[in-house]
Order: structure tokens, then sequence, then C-alpha cells
């Protein structure tokens, strides 16, 4: 999600910011690892994607998780993956998010491997020593290259169905219970989460049709997330709606993101701006020349999110999701009414 979904997803979670679900599914035994356990859906069951095809013969038990989001669909059904992509973004000096730790905490068990995701490409050595019985990496890029090795060592591959980093987030979580077997379970998961925007929304009826953009400057070049993005998209599911302004400034670089010049930056027509900071910068980025030219940013009506887990977890994901919407719609209030006060 991504300048290039790790600036970019930074600006792509910034890819971990900006840059973008994993589940477990098979049958009621523990893992060797004592990891969790599998689902009883049926076996076995072969999964499409734009890389390939994964054919997995019966329920894994020992889940590798690669890309945003799949880790975090594994733990919320109940499983602890043998290894996990770093977060190098959002994650400290362990290289795990502080909502991965804590599901890591509560479900104990064997601590997975940290795969090195700083290169985007995944080292296939490394992942292969950690013995796993599927790859979920269904939001991530993946490469053919990378989705062959793996495959070609008896590992199935869970890949994006249509371009990198563009699975929906709740496909993630679907797609991560139909490999584990635990597509009932991953569907309440969607359900609750659902449920829980559904109350926000409920609760400020001023979001409902408000125009929202999300802007932002990174390392000197402007941003802006098109309707595709998942951070775009649970905006839209509180109400708010993108105006045309933000699909008439995409250049079609990505399918996420745009950038934008300072000299356009005024044709960005929303009421309100959604943006990443570093800490203690708001009030620098507020003043700015360049963001004053953005008439939602000269009214006041910013929700500004610091640089780190805040912007990482707006990507949702069943972790991510309850550990940020307090906060989201905190900010997100009060940039409502600077714009409709």
């Amino acid at each position: 999600m991504m300048l290039s979904r790790k600036a970019g997803a930074l600006v792509a979670t910034a890819a971990f910011a900006l840059v973008l679900a994993g589940c477990s599914g098979g049958s009621t035994d523990t893992t060797d690892t004592d990891t969790g356990a599998a689902g009883d859906g049926a076996f076995p069951v072969t999964i499409s994607s734009s890389l390939g095809d994964a054919v997995i013969e019966s329920a894994p038990t020992r889940v590798a998780t690669w890309g945003w989001g799949a880790t975090d669909a594994v733990l919320a059904l109940g499983i602890v993956p043998v290894a996990i992509p770093s977060d190098d973004y959002s994650g400290g000096d362990d290289r795990i998010s502080p909502w991965v730790e804590d599901a890591l905490d509560e479900l104990g068990g064997e601590a997975p491997t940290i795969l090195d995701s700083t290169a985007t490409e995944i080292s296939v050595e490394e992942l292969l020593a950690t013995d796993p019985d599927v790859l979920i990496a269904p939001y991530s890029g993946l490469t053919q290259e990378e989705f062959d090795a793996v495959t070609e060592a008896g590992i199935p591959v869970i890949a994006y169905t249509g371009e990198p980093w563009t699975t929906p987030w709740r496909d993630v979580v679907s797609l991560t219970g139909e490999a584990l077997g635990l597509e009932t379970e991953a569907a309440d998961i969607l359900t609750d989460l659902d449920a829980q925007v559904a109350e926000a929304a409920a609760a400020h009826p001023e979001f409902e049709g408000t125009t929202i953009a999300t802007p932002t400057d990174f390392a000197g070049t402007w941003y802006l997330y098109l309707p595709a993005d998942p951070r775009v998209a649970i905006l839209e599911d509180l109400g708010f709606v993108s105006p045309p302004s933000v699909t008439d400034l995409d250049t079609g670089e990505s399918a996420f993101s745009t950038t934008v010049s300072p000299e356009n930056l005024d044709q960005i027509d929303a009421e309100v701006v959604l943006t990443f900071v570093d800490e203690g910068a708001e009030e620098a980025f507020l003043s700015s020349t360049t963001a004053q030219l953005i008439p939602a940013v000269k009214n006041g009506a910013v929700a500004a999110f610091v640089n780190g887990p805040e912007v990482s977890a707006l990507t949702p994901t069943p972790l991510t999701l309850p550990w940020i919407l307090p906060t989201m719609i905190e900010k997100l209030a009060a940039a409502t009414a600077a714009a409709q006060g």
C-alpha cells in the first residue's frame, strides 16, 4: 500500500505503512510446535491465484505468511504461524507489530521465525527451513519466480487473484480460512469486524456523505491514496465518500495511490483530509506552505496519524481494526466537526 507498499505500502504499509491476513485450518489436533488447531474443512482444496493454483491435500498445521494481513488472520483464527514477515515500519526491536505481539503472547506456543522483508523479496531458503505446510500471501508482492520456487519445493502458495497488493482485506481473511479449513470461523471474524465498523458509523452520522481524501507528504513527494486502497475502503465503510477530484488526479501509476504535483494540491476538494505525519510534526504539517494549498488543511479539517503503528494499523486486518478504530473515530470526528463547524 504503496509507494514503492513499502515506502508506499507506507506509501502501500507505509506497505507496511503503505504498504497492506492469514488464517489457519485443519483437524482438531495441535501441531507439533503447539501452534494451534486446524479446522475441519473439506480437503483436498484447490485455490487459484494470478500466479497459479495451490493444491492443499490436507489441513495445514505449519503455516507461513508473507505480505500484509495474513499473519493477523492466522493469529485471529487461533494459530501461531511458524514463519511471518518482519514488520520494520510498525514493529519494535523484535520487528513485530504491537497487535501481532499481543496475539502471540495470548496464544503462547513457539515464537515464529521472522522472515526479513526489508528487500520486499522473500528468502525461499529461509522460508523452507521452517518446514511449512502452506505459504499464505494473498496481499503481497510475491513474484512468479518466488511462487514457482516455493511450489516446486512442495509447499502450496496462496497468492493474489488480481494484481500484487490489491486483494481486498476481507478476501485475505476469507482465502486464509478456505486454505486452512476454517471458512466458518473466518466468516465469523468478518461479521464481528463489520459489526464494529457499523456501530462506529451509527454513532457518528455526521460521517455519512462527508467527502474525504488521504494525501500525504512522503520524503518530499505527495501521494494520494485511491479508493482501491484498503485504508480508503474502511473510511467509506464508515460513511465517508471519495470526491471526484481523487480519481481525477489519478495518473494510473499504481492501483492504490498516485503522486500529486504540489501545484495540483489545491484540486483536492475533500471536506476532510486524513494524512500521515511524524510524531510531534502535526503542527508543522498543518502550517506548511504546500499543505495549506489543500482546502481541508487550510480549514483545519485534518485527521493526522503518526507514522509507525498508527499509520500501519489503518490498513484493516482482524487485529489492526480493533486496535486502531477508537483512535480513528476520535480523530475523524474532530476533523469532521472542523469541516462542518
